[in-house]
């Protein structure tokens, strides 16, 4: 653990580095902690040993590490207070009834990424405690039919659904009557289980071709309670960083920001505020990820910042416990 000189030091070179981008030099904070450059140097050089620090091959200062930045984070940060003008663009779309949850939450991803400068997205939303309520069938033509699954918390989802022409639709309804009948009331997310060990050996007593149309609807289902819609707001953002001003790094991101599998990874880990610096984000390693997951309606997501590690990460931090305080009320 650092000493409250050697902290000050730290916090504010990652700060002054977050602001200008330019390596950080002893003359540059002297004045501001009230010590001499000749101080600051032997602390700078200490910092660096132990790796909290790292010099550039362009300029004398120095810049936070990887290891810097998690110290900063873990135990120099301090949440930064919102501006009130952040807070009245927020409080305009958290304020309008008109707007469902779904849009609330991409709209006020569409301000932090306008007023942050960096890339967001919306991970969502999966229904949790929710319960099969029912289950309609509307035949679009022969060969194509809407599924329709209703939650007892109001969730409605829609899946178009592909058929076989030699598929008849009457039994397509059949089946629905027949999930109707022994599934309602059920856990959406144990509905595939179901369907496999209740319904599959049973189908055959009431449906003609059932093998078709029990894929049909297993399919369905298993995408319904596994599906995860990824939202980007500001995508481009991220490449106007300087740190990300050649080729090869931009296709590196681009490439990694198409991968669903990847992004759908962030979700993954537990609740609260989730800071991942540089390699830890599976991006690049001059990429930071900050995130959070929310509970509203019966639904769970999760919303993140992708910007540069040297990101913002006091005011990030602040503005994502604002959005998930005001989605969960």
């Amino acid at each position: 653990m650092l000493h409250d000189r050697q902290n000050n030091i730290l916090k504010m070179i990652v700060e002054e580095y977050v602001k200008t981008a330019r390596p950080v030099g002893s003359k540059s904070i002297c004045d501001f902690l009230n010590l001499s450059s000749a101080t600051i140097r032997n602390e700078m050089a200490f910092l660096e040993e132990q790796g909290l620090l790292e010099k550039t091959h362009t300029s004398s200062g120095r810049i936070p590490s990887e290891n810097g930045y998690r110290y900063y984070v873990e135990n120099l940060m301090k949440p930064k207070e919102m501006t009130g003008e952040d807070v009245l663009k927020l409080q305009t779309i958290f304020q309008n009834q008109s707007l469902k949850l779904d849009d609330v939450i991409l709209k006020s991803m569409e301000i932090i990424s306008e007023i942050t400068s960096y890339t967001s997205i919306v991970l969502g939303k999966s229904a949790i405690d929710n319960r099969l309520k029912k289950v309609e069938a509307i035949a679009i033509d022969f060969s194509n039919i809407i599924a329709i699954v209703i939650t007892d918390k109001g969730h409605v989802e829609h899946k178009n659904i592909k058929i076989n022409e030699n598929i008849n639709v009457e039994e397509v309804h059949k089946m629905v009557d027949l999930i109707n009948n022994l599934l309602v009331g059920t856990p959406i997310d144990e509905i595939s289980e179901k369907l496999e060990f209740e319904i599959k050996p049973i189908i055959g007593k009431y449906i003609k071709q059932h093998e078709a149309i029990y894929n049909v609807f297993y399919n369905a289902f298993n995408d319904f309670t596994i599906k995860s819609d990824v939202h980007f707001v500001g995508r481009q953002n991220i490449l106007n960083q300087p740190e990300f001003d050649n080729v090869t790094k931009i296709k590196n991101i681009v490439s990694k920001l198409e991968d669903s599998d990847l992004i759908n990874s962030i979700e993954e880990d537990g609740n609260g505020i989730n800071v991942y610096i540089g390699k830890e984000s599976k991006i690049d390693d001059d990429v930071t990820i900050i995130k959070t997951k929310y509970v509203a309606d019966g639904k769970t997501g999760t919303i993140a910042i992708i910007g540069p590690k040297r990101m913002e990460y006091d005011r990030v931090v602040s503005i994502l416990e604002y959005i998930k305080q005001n989605i969960e009320r």
